[in-house]
């Protein structure tokens, strides 16, 4: 089957439902998501979104906050326009129905602002405890609503569809889509449009631990690398220091907010520790609060860290946190009376497609937005609440330059339907999980928090014999939502790897103890990666 439209979105999270919206206002637009339309990052985030709206503070101040955090490696141009673009963006989410929670100071009702790791002022606008859930909501029920945007759930793009491989080569090359599956039917549709927009988020999946909902693999970094975009500081893998450690608690995350409200992190036996790894103890960076942790466990052996509320009210913890306090008893930790056990995760992809500030990647008709670009934001450590800010504003900016693209467009060629070439289905699925396993553990061993150069080269090894083992597998057989997965899992613990690798220095979340020091002359630089480009 083909389908046409002016606009194609691959992903539903913030990113993609936000850009669908404003797209759809001068064009037909396609969303295809590989699950139910809200299952994203977005749906699971905490904490809330990153905005000047105190008298208190200033742009000038999340500015500096935020190129801080990034460690040298931010674009300032592009920080200011996100930052300065916030307030208006906080409005247009009120006007969609978000109800971020409010507070009465001196007679007068206004937002209720939380503080984070690494910002220095109050500046987290939340609802409760869910923001993401409660602003994914809002965009999918406006988006339910119009009539200009078709949904297809459970879709899950597999390649992109190029001008150069499907019509005839040229020199800049164009993209007119992509081929997707169809989970339900195990039929393979054509996607087409005048312009395609990558908001599949991140890669935390790529990793034995991590915060990330199970869509979380890459895929739209995977696809953009295979066409020949450049990827851009794929090292920087931001680990949250703070998922609660419990067998039956996949994935939950224990907001950066609890430390933002005074959350102290202890050891085993009670003492606390941050203070000496840095003056701002808790409220350190992510990156150095999850190094912290990291160093306190292989120091002690033990299996997790606390964190700690229990001097603060039970009854503002249950009011300012009522998900994490209901979902902590759930599993039997009440943390009015406990603290909660706690690890590091993985949780964001600070790297990516490489983009400009519209959200335009090296290829025509090409934009990337959200977790899955690279726009120079985040540099070498996203500013916590930052990231649902990024995905608003470049949603926005994308869908302005793809809007130019589509008017008075040239027609979209023939593209030839998706050919099998011979595949027949598998009766070995152990291959995937078994080799999915293997990826996740090695990368979590050899590529986590704390890196050495031994430590990269057998990640490298282990990783080339296993890309080798996908390629044959996925030419052999059928294609399948875990084959797809799977292969561009792989692929993204690649680019990971060989980025890592060619930084020769410890920076942001990037830290390789054979380098342990910050070397700005050499280093102080994005790492790109194209595809055809000899591995560093």
């Amino acid at each position: 089957m083909e389908i046409k439209s002016d606009f194609l979105v691959i992903g539903t999270g913030i990113a993609g439902l936000n850009f669908a919206l404003k797209a759809a206002l001068s064009g037909s637009v396609t969303l295809i998501t590989k699950r139910a339309i809200n299952e994203s990052a977005t749906f699971y985030a905490q904490g809330g979104i990153a905005s000047v709206s105190s008298k208190e503070d200033t742009f000038e101040s999340h500015i500096n906050d935020t190129i801080e955090a990034g460690a040298g490696l931010c674009k300032k141009s592009v920080v200011d326009m996100v930052v300065k673009e916030a307030p208006a963006m906080i409005q247009e989410l009120i006007g969609y129905g978000v109800k971020f929670t409010k507070r009465t100071s001196n007679g007068d009702v206004e937002l209720d602002l939380g503080k984070e790791g690494g910002h220095s002022k109050r500046r987290i606008v939340h609802a409760e405890d869910l923001t993401g859930k409660a602003v994914e909501e809002a965009l999918v029920n406006a988006v339910r609503a119009n009539k200009n945007i078709a949904v297809y759930e459970n879709h899950i793009a597999i390649n992109l569809i190029s001008h150069s491989k499907f019509v005839e080569p040229i020199e800049e090359d164009a993209v007119w889509g992509a081929y997707a599956l169809d989970k339900n039917t195990g039929r393979i549709h054509t996607f087409l449009a005048r312009a395609t927009i990558l908001a599949t988020g991140g890669a935390g999946k790529v990793y034995l631990y991590t915060s990330n909902p199970d869509v979380a693999t890459g895929d739209g970094i995977a696809m953009a690398y295979r066409i020949g975009v450049p990827i851009v500081n794929m090292e920087f893998i931001q680990f949250h220091p703070t998922c609660l450690y419990h067998p039956e608690a996949k994935s939950f995350l224990i907001s950066e907010a609890l430390r933002g409200e005074g959350g102290i992190l202890r050891l085993k036996k009670g003492e606390s520790f941050m203070k000496k790894h840095h003056p701002m103890a808790e409220l350190a960076p992510r990156d150095i609060v999850a190094r912290a942790i990291d160093f306190e466990l292989k120091k002690s052996g033990d299996e997790c860290v606390y964190l700690d509320m229990t001097h603060r009210p039970a009854k503002f913890l249950k009011e300012r946190f009522p998900n994490i306090y209901r979902k902590c008893l759930d599993f039997g930790i009440d943390i009015t009376s406990m603290p909660m056990p706690v690890v590091p995760a993985a949780h964001y992809t600070c790297g990516g497609v490489g983009t400009d500030d519209y959200g335009r990647t090296s290829v025509k008709r090409l934009y990337a937005i959200g977790e899955t670009a690279c726009t120079g934001l985040h540099g070498a450590n996203r500013l916590a609440s930052n990231s649902l800010l990024e995905s608003l504003v470049f949603a926005e900016r994308a869908s302005a330059s793809a809007k130019e693209i589509t008017i008075g467009a040239d027609e979209i060629p023939p593209i030839p339907p998706w050919e099998t070439r011979g595949a027949v289905i598998s009766d070995e699925a152990v291959v995937i999980s078994q080799t999915w396993d293997e990826i996740r553990r090695f990368m979590w061993n050899y590529v986590g928090i704390v890196r050495s150069d031994r430590r990269l080269e057998r990640a490298k090894r282990r990783i080339d014999l296993v890309k080798n083992e996908i390629n044959e597998y996925y030419w052999d057989f059928t294609v399948t939502g875990d084959l797809i997965e799977l292969r561009n899992i792989a692929t993204v613990a690649d680019l990971i790897i060989r980025s890592a690798t060619l930084r020769k220095e410890s920076r942001g979340l990037h830290f390789n103890i054979d380098y342990p020091e910050r070397d700005d002359l050499h280093f102080g630089k994005d790492t790109v990666l194209k595809l055809g480009q000899r591995a560093g």
